[in-house]
């Protein structure tokens, strides 16, 4: 059964009329009509079969058949990174990293970040796309883009990966499930003077292993570090 998604459909409708583009895709993309059926994901945890009922270009509606509702997620999986110069690789991350079950991506910029602008919008589509491939019912937030200052301050206790020397844990030891962020700098690195604001706010220092690794990299194996941990609980 394909899958589409919709964040406004909701478990206690009958029916539903779905967004125009994903209508057009429907009908004139993949040339389906009244009867055939398809599942949607709403980005909330709810799944539903249905059967469309109407198969307009504009305002395909289907009927629903079966739904479920997906138990609430008992932890975070929240990974702030600086993004890249280069786009493609943070969406890159962003797809693969919601296939593995981050639930919030936070983008930071510091002192020696290569991109202090950017739109989300792309980036939700990717992991929108990433969520229906790997067969999720939620969809991750995703975040703008903030100085790395502010994003400590408003999210106090967590983790941090640099490559300045010192004793680090490793994010099985140190990974906590819930409101335990984890700090991924640019390519330049964090400043000694943003890793000082973060161990003063309650941050622990991690390895990520011997090798030096590109940002979207490190982020993504904090991510299935982190996603091994919780699994284990």
């Amino acid at each position: 059964m394909r899958l589409f998604y919709d964040s406004h459909i909701e478990l206690d409708s009958e029916t539903h009329q779905l967004s125009e583009e994903e209508s057009k895709h429907i009908v004139r993309v993949l040339r389906m009509s009244e009867g055939d059926q398809l599942a949607i994901v709403n980005g909330k945890g709810g799944y539903f079969e249905t059967e469309i009922s109407m198969a307009h270009p504009k305002r395909c509606t289907v009927s629903i058949l079966k739904s479920e509702q997906s138990e609430p997620l008992k932890h975070e999986l929240h990974i702030a990174l600086g993004p890249t110069k280069l786009m493609d690789r943070i969406e890159w991350f962003v797809e693969k990293a919601t296939e593995i079950g981050i639930t919030e991506i936070s983008f930071i910029s510091g002192k020696n970040s290569e991109r202090v602008k950017m739109k989300p919008e792309r980036l939700e589509k990717k992991a929108i796309s990433a969520m229906k491939q790997s067969k999720r019912t939620f969809l991750p937030k995703i975040n703008e883009l903030v100085s790395v200052s502010e994003f400590i301050k408003n999210h106090p206790n967590g983790l941090i990966a640099h490559c300045e020397e010192g004793e680090k844990s490793t994010i099985l030891d140190s990974f906590e499930l819930t409101n335990c962020p984890i700090l991924i700098g640019p390519e330049g690195d964090f400043t000694p003077s943003e890793i000082e604001l973060a161990l003063e706010n309650g941050y622990k220092t991690i390895t990520l292993g011997e090798n030096r690794l590109r940002t979207e990299t490190a982020a993504l194996y904090a991510c299935v570090c982190a996603q091994i941990k919780i699994d284990s609980l």
